[in-house]
């Protein structure tokens, strides 16, 4: 989408207001119910595309990863208030700085944003005298959004105010929330409505048939989770349970809607994994991965979002490669990978990393899946050419992370530590960074990279239907689906004698490798209630290269300052205090 010709659009149509109704006679600039918008079929799908720029864009400088198990950010130390809310359960309903001001569009007020603005364009152009197969499709468009933020509210606050109407400031606004079942059906109704008025195939960074089968796959998957059937055990006394969970029903029903759901996306037939299944080496398993994300659309891709690099260029603009990348380049290292996730990619053969086995402990970046390749930048990884000003101290443009013994028994900082001679503040607590999703061809202290947000894809979807099946005991099923993924990433089928609990923690640990940093974990750990077990201190490593030795020593360490401490109210977001004073029937969430 062009953001420069949605504003030069939207600008027209207050000019046009102006100018149609008198100089002073001015409509309000956040309301566009002028007849002029919706008697003109380029002002509707103008109006249509603001919705879309209401999307919550994944590249943000605090990634929602960070406030996982497998990432933290390195501002947890300078600015703890920006972390503490949600890794050591600080969530306050007074808090002026919520967590979520971090993520743009991603908050209780941007989100219901969103919703008026999709309810609005329902209410204008069902009155107005547009039509035809492009309205149809807008239609459908606008239902999918609608679908979308809520699933937000829903993954985030449980079941929410269900509004589908464009409320005007005068009217009653005081509207209780809907149970978590309601909330559901909503969504799944809009989803359906969608996948009837859409297009099966089209532009990806529009909605299509496939989006919206996508995503009603994804909620239906977490309508069958642990969190959302728990009938809020895990907060005693809270009296409205059905504000945050199923409390009857068939939940065997609801892995099987999930499942079907998901197969409907893999039956279109349109959608196929980057790459194919049958990588030719390793090397080639690892390239196929990192293309996926430096590819502006592939066979993979079912929806994408670019964010407004032209209008917006302030210090936050997304800029993956400037945010995420080693100091040693000038970049600011955050979102860096923490151990227990890194320990989590298996070996090449398929079996566990184990730090107590010396062979893997005395090279633990050798011979494992070729995805951490792809995803993490670890002291040895060959990385781009060094900026002018450091490249006379690394020709070969290698990460170093490690700290070199010199003669009188000091040690020298590798480029690409926190210690570095050239960026003493921005290095990783970890001893990693992310390679994930970042361009080497680009040089990211002076230009910015422009590729999209992989909303959702494919393999999200085979994921979605390996769970719902090992839910329902359709283990080979789900050996047959999960195996695809494997091979693509040049990995060995799961063996056919796995099962049960073992086959859902090799399900779960496939999901975190596959859609790391895609802004799933942050969901996965709170719907299948492990979060109290993985939330753990985090942990990075020290790197040692004894005085003449090419070969390091390894030690896993914690970072102090970045502890997790999980409390069961942190299974949901609080609703300000701000709305609560707003709506008198809002009831607020467990444990606040």
């Amino acid at each position: 989408m062009n953001k420069q010709k949605n504003i030069l659009i939207l600008t027209l149509i207050l000019l046009f207001t102006a100018c149609s109704d008198g100089f002073l006679n001015v409509q309000p600039q956040d309301r566009y119910s002028d007849a002029a918008v919706w008697s003109d079929q380029a002002l509707a799908t103008a109006f249509v595309n603001d919705i879309y720029m209401g999307l919550h864009y994944g590249f943000q400088v605090e990634m929602l990863d960070s406030f996982s198990d497998i990432s933290m950010t390195k501002r947890a130390e300078t600015l703890p208030i920006v972390t503490s809310d949600l890794t050591e359960s600080y969530l306050s309903i007074l808090d002026p700085n919520h967590w979520l001001s971090s993520f743009e569009n991603l908050n209780w007020n941007s989100l219901y944003e969103n919703v008026r603005a999709c309810n609005v364009f329902f209410e204008n152009i069902e009155n107005s005298e547009l039509e035809g197969p492009e309205i149809e499709r807008l239609k459908g468009e606008v239902h999918f959004l609608r679908a979308y933020n809520y699933y937000y509210l829903m993954s985030l606050f449980g079941g929410v105010p269900i509004i589908d109407q464009p409320y005007a400031p005068t009217d009653d606004l005081a509207v209780p929330r809907g149970t978590l079942e309601e909330t559901v059906n909503f969504i799944v109704a809009d989803l359906d409505a969608a996948a009837n008025l859409l297009p099966l195939t089209g532009d990806k960074a529009r909605a299509t048939q496939g989006a919206a089968m996508t995503l009603k796959s994804r909620v239906l998957l977490y309508a069958a989770s642990d969190l959302f059937n728990s009938g809020a055990s895990w907060s005693s006394g809270y009296s409205n349970p059905e504000l945050v969970s199923y409390t009857g029903g068939d939940r065997t029903a609801r892995w099987r809607a999930a499942q079907e759901a998901a197969k409907a996306v893999i039956d279109l037939g349109v959608y196929s994994l980057h790459g194919g299944t049958n990588p030719a080496s390793a090397e080639e398993a690892t390239e196929n991965y990192i293309n996926i994300f430096l590819n502006h659309s592939t066979q993979e891709d079912i929806f994408i979002s670019y964010y407004d690099n032209i209008n917006r260029t302030d210090w936050q603009t997304p800029d993956p490669g400037l945010h995420y990348g080693p100091n040693g380049y000038h970049n600011w290292g955050n979102n860096t990978p923490l151990q227990r996730f890194v320990d989590s990619y298996e070996m090449i053969d398929g079996s566990e990393f184990d730090w107590n086995n010396e062979e893997h402990s005395t090279a633990p970046y050798e011979n494992r899946d070729p995805r951490f390749y792809a995803t993490v930048l670890y002291d040895g990884a060959d990385w781009r050419e060094r900026p002018d000003d450091v490249a006379a101290s690394d020709p070969e443009g290698v990460i170093q992370t490690g700290f070199f013994e010199n003669e009188d028994g000091t040690y020298t900082p590798g480029l690409d530590t926190r210690q570095s001679p050239f960026e003493d503040w921005n290095g990783t607590y970890s001893g990693y960074y992310l390679r994930k999703f970042i361009d080497p061809s680009i040089d990211h202290q002076y230009e910015r990279q422009n590729l999209p947000w992989r909303q959702m894809r494919y393999a999200e979807v085979l994921l979605n239907y390996v769970e719902a099946s090992i839910e329902l005991g359709q283990e080979a099923e789900a050996r047959q689906y999960l195996n695809m993924i494997r091979q693509r990433a040049g990995m060995p089928d799961v063996p056919a004698t796995e099962s049960g609990a073992d086959l859902m923690d090799r399900y779960r640990n496939e999901r975190k490798i596959e859609l790391a940093y895609e802004q799933h974990r942050f969901f996965d750990i709170r719907r299948w209630m492990i979060a109290p077990d993985v939330l753990l201190d985090a942990r990075g490593v020290d790197i040692r290269y004894p005085y003449g030795s090419d070969t390091p020593t390894y030690t896993v360490i914690d970072i102090g300052f970045m502890t997790r401490d999980w409390k069961d109210k942190a299974y949901f977001l609080p609703i300000l205090l701000d709305e609560l004073n707003r709506n008198d029937l809002l009831i607020q969430n467990p444990g606040y």
